[in-house]
């Protein structure tokens, strides 16, 4: 398989240990990445997805475990997703990392390789994790090489014991940091890695170089945590001075110099997208739309989409996945799938997360390793499935994409503010998209100059309903096209 990627890939996460667990249920065997069934991988290959993300092949922590066992503070979220919850159904943190090797309990490094090639015949690349940031508290490091960790003082240890732990080589007292996010607790199963250490640079190539034969594309989590500026801000003298370089860009570029075509995501939040991708990321996540499609009025969703192209190219778009709330609740029934309409159609990738498709309701925590079975919704499975099967059309890939502006369809109408539009064209192939979103109907004329459409008579064919429309190309261009949308409607127009 060709291991470049197509311009603004979908991208499918996966949560490896439930759903090994879950395909063992159904067939009454158990599963591992290299035993998965063919049909299941037909199954996934007929969404039309670029590539699958397999969150959390690498060795859970024993350690991590225990702790994530006992956590009070995770306990009503276990038996919220698992009315009969057992401490047997806790498997660790994925982010809380023994080893970059893959979990024997999942089938070992030679069955994902052997997965990663079927799924290469059947066109879909593979995604795996780095987790910069930390490991876990019995990573082997810890012994190994000490000066990669930020370290504390048993003063710390006991003013702050849920931020700092007593290392493993007890004998020499050595007193380590737990990794942590500069707003939030310390997450205790972890042990907090020194961005600024040029042993831990140089460690965290030899293990992207490693994991980067393995897959075709690296999701690193929480990227902007070790920037300098992040970094120095957060741990400030315990780190030392900051390198010249930050930590990205001497990384990256390591790696692509051995794997040039290996795709790097980035998590990234605090509206850091834009410095990321100058440090080497091909994607970073699109948290600020994520957070308007939730909370902002439509204005501030198209201010969003308008700014610079380049930029827009690069981010990755999602409505869900394993760190937010099912977007059936997040965002409530309609707006979801105007939602999903939106961020399918926009440039940049997008990322659709397991259970998605369905209208799945129920938010996983990362720690376990099984999920109840949910009912599939065919509403909403028959819409992602004609959703997905036009987005993978070479137009929303290759195409020129333009944001569209909207004008009142009659005096006094000021609903066309609802509205979302834009085009995309490639050669003689025309799209238009328009999402109304809003819970009331909304109307209103979408601008349509220097598309092309002057002089010639068009049909426009709705792709998510297949109603077809015949336009006048002089209208459309000069007045633009009435459109008149139900609540949470998506038009995806085929211009012909």
């Amino acid at each position: 398989m060709d291991t470049t990627w197509r311009n603004n890939p979908l991208i499918y996460e996966i949560n490896t240990w439930p759903w090994l667990h879950a395909l063992g249920q159904s067939t009454g065997r158990a599963i591992t990445l290299g035993t998965v069934p063919d049909a299941d991988l037909d199954a996934l290959a007929s969404w039309g997805f670029d590539a699958v993300w397999l969150m959390g092949v690498w060795e859970r922590s024993p350690a991590g475990r225990a702790i994530a066992q006992e956590h009070p503070g995770l306990q009503a979220e276990y038996h919220r997703a698992l009315p009969d919850f057992s401490p047997e159904d806790v498997v660790g943190s994925p982010y809380a990392i023994r080893r970059y090797e893959v979990d024997p309990h999942l089938g070992g490094r030679d069955e994902l390789a052997e997965l990663r090639g079927r799924l290469a015949a059947r066109g879909l690349r593979l995604v795996l994790d780095f987790v910069p940031n930390h490991v876990a508290v019995d990573h082997p490091w810890l012994e190994t090489h000490p000066e990669c960790f930020i370290r504390g003082t048993s003063e710390d240890m006991d003013r702050q014991p849920d931020h700092f732990f007593l290392g493993p080589v007890a004998s020499h007292e050595l007193v380590f940091a737990n990794g942590r996010d500069p707003y939030f607790p310390a997450w205790t199963d972890t042990a907090q890695l020194n961005a600024f250490s040029p042993v831990l640079r140089e460690k965290a190539v030899e293990t992207l170089r490693d994991i980067a034969t393995q897959c075709d594309g690296i999701r690193c989590d929480m990227a902007m945590l070790v920037t300098n500026q992040v970094f120095a801000q957060t741990w400030g003298e315990r780190a030392g001075p900051p390198p010249a370089l930050d930590f990205w860009p001497v990384v990256i570029p390591a790696v692509k110099g051995h794997h040039p075509n290996t795709l790097f995501v980035a998590e990234v939040y605090w509206d850091m997208e834009w410095a990321l991708q100058q440090q080497g990321f091909d994607y970073t996540y699109d948290k600020r739309l994520y957070d308007r499609l939730k909370n902002d009025p439509v204005r501030a969703i198209t201010a969003h989409l308008a700014a610079d192209g380049g930029y827009q190219q690069h981010m990755l778009r999602f409505i869900e996945n394993h760190d937010e709330e099912r977007a059936e609740h997040a965002l409530g029934p309609g707006r979801h799938l105007a939602a999903a309409g939106l961020v399918a159609a926009l440039p940049g990738g997008t990322l659709l997360h397991e259970g998605q498709l369905h209208g799945a309701r129920i938010r996983l925590p990362v720690q376990l390793g099984r999920r109840s079975a949910e009912k599939i919704d065919p509403v909403i499975e028959a819409f992602y499935r004609t959703l997905l099967e036009e987005a993978a059309h070479p137009v929303y890939h290759h195409g020129e994409w333009a944001l569209r502006e909207t004008s009142p369809a009659w005096d006094l109408n000021a609903t066309h503010n609802n509205l979302i539009a834009f085009t995309w064209r490639l050669a003689d192939e025309r799209r238009l998209v328009v999402v109304n979103y809003a819970a009331s109907s909304s109307q209103g004329r979408i601008a349509l100059p220097e598309f092309g459409l002057a002089g010639r008579d068009w049909r426009l064919r709705d792709v998510m309903t297949g109603a077809q429309y015949e336009r006048e190309g002089g209208d459309m261009a000069e007045f633009g096209l009435y459109v008149d949308l139900q609540p949470w409607q998506v038009h995806i127009f085929e211009i012909s």
